[in-house]
């Protein structure tokens, strides 16, 4: 299993916020809601829509594709909404200290 990357710091998102991030070559969104951090793959699955620039909502628990309103779960990237019917990749974030740390999931 990979190792997990320092991404950012703490203190660069407010909550709630998102920013997009590269690990790996891959595109991220890092989510900051409700006090606590979260790292999804920055696509919409219905049709490759960039998530970081979409709204989160105001209970922290979603994320919303700005191009037709496909909401994904901010903690398992699960699809909430149509258009969406497939998840996106979800991956695992810790905190140290100040430093926002992901470890990518594994592609299936």
């Amino acid at each position: 299993m990979p190792d997990f990357v320092p991404v950012a710091k703490t203190s660069e998102l407010s909550d709630p916020s998102s920013m997009l991030i590269e690990v790996d070559d891959r595109l991220l969104v890092l989510i900051h809601a409700a006090g606590h951090f979260y790292a999804l793959d920055d696509i919409c699955t219905h049709d490759g829509g960039p998530l970081s620039d979409g709204p989160i909502d105001d209970k922290g628990t979603s994320i919303a594709c700005p191009r037709h309103g496909a909401k994904f779960d901010v903690k398992t990237g699960s699809a909430l909404t149509m258009p969406a019917t497939k998840a996106t990749i979800a991956h695992e974030v810790k905190v140290e200290d100040d430093q926002i740390l992901v470890r990518l999931t594994k592609e299936t």
